[in-house]
């Protein structure tokens, strides 16, 4: 399947060289290249693309602004990759908040971005692993419990020892590893927490299972 991608960035030259990255890959097809966040919303809602490249700083309307406009559009199946030269917090929580499906740094190998955009692409989140855990921590406290959660009851036990695992920002491989069963089970597992759960991606399943009490913030 081919991926759809559209990549933001007010940089010419970064623009380009991730283009041509992209062009290395048969199954990525880049549909559209924009430098400023008006751009990527407009040409997002008319091409709807796969997965949506968002740089944050951009002029006009930034990315993380971007991002919170094509996901909060009626009908949006777009999934945002924000990506930063910053390693700040504020920038994390909040396209977190937006829905965003990864947040990665532009210093990053340009084979991890095209995974990245795999990734975001088939329904799962990404962030850098360089912050996930005490983004985790910073998104999660500002999270007041609520307990009782009836979709739960719809959950196997294995399930619940998935999302479980999930909350404390384990990737497949951790998962796998801590239950001592293969990825791909593993990635079964998850898409049906997922689906069972109602929740777009792993992002999301972190913030219920904190907003249900599931775990408690870290500190």
């Amino acid at each position: 399947m081919t991926i759809r991608v559209l990549l933001a960035d007010d940089h010419a030259m970064f623009r380009s060289g991730m283009r041509a990255v992209l062009e290395t890959q048969p199954h990525l097809d880049c549909v559209a290249e924009v430098a400023d966040g008006h751009a990527a919303v407009a040409e997002t809602r008319r091409l709807r693309p796969d997965v949506a490249v968002l740089d944050i700083r951009m002029p006009k309307l930034d990315g993380l602004a971007a991002a919170e406009a094509i996901l909060s559009s009626p009908g949006n199946e777009t999934r945002v990759l924000v990506l930063t030269t910053y390693d700040l917090d504020d920038y994390v929580y909040r396209a977190l908040r937006a829905g965003a499906s990864g947040f990665l740094l532009k210093s990053l190998p340009p084979e991890e971005l095209l995974s990245a955009i795999t990734v975001a692409a088939r329904g799962d989140a990404l962030i850098d692993p360089s912050v996930t855990r005490r983004l985790v921590a910073r998104f999660t406290s500002s999270i007041e419990p609520v307990h009782g959660a009836p979709e739960l009851d719809r959950l196997t036990s294995r399930e619940r020892e998935v999302l479980l695992l999930i909350a404390d920002a384990r990737s497949n491989a951790e998962i796998a590893a801590a239950l001592h069963v293969g990825e791909e089970t593993v990635k079964t597992h998850v898409s049906r927490v997922l689906a069972k759960l109602g929740l777009r991606d792993r992002v999301h399943a972190v913030v219920y299972a904190y907003r249900y009490g599931l775990v408690e913030p870290p500190h």
